[in-house]
Formats: structure tokens, sequence, C-alpha cells
């Protein structure tokens, strides 16, 4: 699309392949920001689930067994949180304690509140103390944090799509010119002068892409 709105010839293609990586970057991370979201989203109700297992009277193992039945209705078997309970439970057939499998949990998913939790957990079990209580206190934090940038997220979730429709808006004004005004467009296509014009255009509106994603990409 750059190469036929911007040059009208495919010689830039080999200039322009990092512009093509940039952007494939971009759009990985995004994904696997998303799927990231979706996962936090689902071990947020998965320990909200082990909470009240435990408020009901369930041993910290039973409840993990327990937060696996609660949650395989609500997002199926082929999901990557039910399946890591349910390899929590295997191990735990296995002999392994709890605190073990869920460290190898940890481990596996390498999520920053996933480790939280499971240091907790363990140190809960480590105590000797009130070790239900202090979990549970874990999971309220931990629940109000992802509750709290869900919030972030759907507050600036219309700037996500403003930017998106922005990014979109020159592509389109390019091709509506070249399509209505062609005699216009014709001195910015085939000579240096309209090369370098154009190539300056693509310049900013890449700066201006990059400094976009970092506006709407808030940390918590």
């Amino acid at each position: 699309m750059i190469l036929f709105l911007f040059y009208e010839s495919f010689l830039p293609a080999f200039i322009l392949f990092p512009v093509w990586i940039l952007y494939m970057k971009d759009w990985i991370e995004d994904k696997a920001k998303q799927k990231e979201e979706q996962f936090r989203i689902q071990f947020r109700d998965s320990i909200q689930a082990m909470s009240a297992a435990l408020k009901a009277g369930y041993s910290v193992e039973n409840a993990i067994r327990e937060t696996k039945k609660d949650i395989l209705p609500m997002y199926g078997k082929d999901t990557r949180i039910v399946k890591e309970y349910e390899r929590m439970a295997v191990r735990m057939d296995m002999n392994c304690t709890s605190a073990q499998a869920m460290a190898e949990f940890s481990d596996r998913v390498k999520q920053e509140d996933v480790e939280n939790f499971v240091n907790v957990f363990a140190a809960a079990k480590i105590s000797g103390g009130d070790g239900i209580a202090i979990i549970r206190n874990a999971v309220r934090i931990i629940s109000e944090k992802i509750d709290t940038e869900k919030e972030i997220s759907t507050l600036i979730a219309s700037k996500k799509l403003e930017f998106e429709i922005m990014c979109i808006v020159p592509f389109v004004i390019i091709f509506y010119m070249k399509m209505t005004f062609r005699e216009f467009m014709e001195v910015l296509y085939g000579s240096t002068a309209g090369t370098v014009t154009m190539s300056i255009c693509l310049i900013v509106y890449i700066a201006a892409y990059r400094l976009g994603r970092k506006m709407i990409h808030i940390e918590v």
C-alpha cells in the first residue's frame, strides 16, 4: 500500500523493508498483549474462585481442584487457564505439594501477577499462621489491581479507536487524490523532487505513528 500510494514503484521496497518489520513487530506485540490481558482476567477469576473455596472450608489442595471445576464452564477445557489448573491437579495427584504445583505454574506462565500470588501463597504455607486469610488478602489486592487496569483500558479505548482511524486517514486522502485529481498528483511521482517529498511525508507519518503508540499505551 505504501509503495503504491507514495511511490507507484516497487524499487523502494528494499529500503522500506525495515518499516514492514517495524509494523509486524508492533502487530505481534499487540496480539501478545491481548492474549496476556485475556489470561490475566482469567487468572483473576480463578483466584477469586479459589478464595471462595477456601472461605467455604476447603483445604488449599482441594481448593485448587475445586477452582478447576468452577472455571471450566466459564472458559472451556481448551483455554490456557483451565489447562494450567488441570496440570496442577495432576501434579498434586502425583504427590506433589500445592506449593510446588503453584511454583511450576508460575515458572511456566512468567507473569507478574501470577508470580506475586505464588510468592504470597508459598510464604503463607511456610509461615504456619492464618495462611488462608493471607491468601484471600492477596487475592483481593491482585484482583483490585487487575480491575483498575481494566477500567483504565476501557477509558482509553475510544482514544485507541481514534488513533487507529487517524492512522488510516492519510492513506485514504492520498488514494482519493490519486483517483480524483490524477493530473495534480502526477508531479509527486516519477521525479526526484516528488520522491523526496513523499519520503519526508512518510517519515513524518511513521514518527507520528510511533509517538501515538506510546501515548495510548499506559502502564499501571
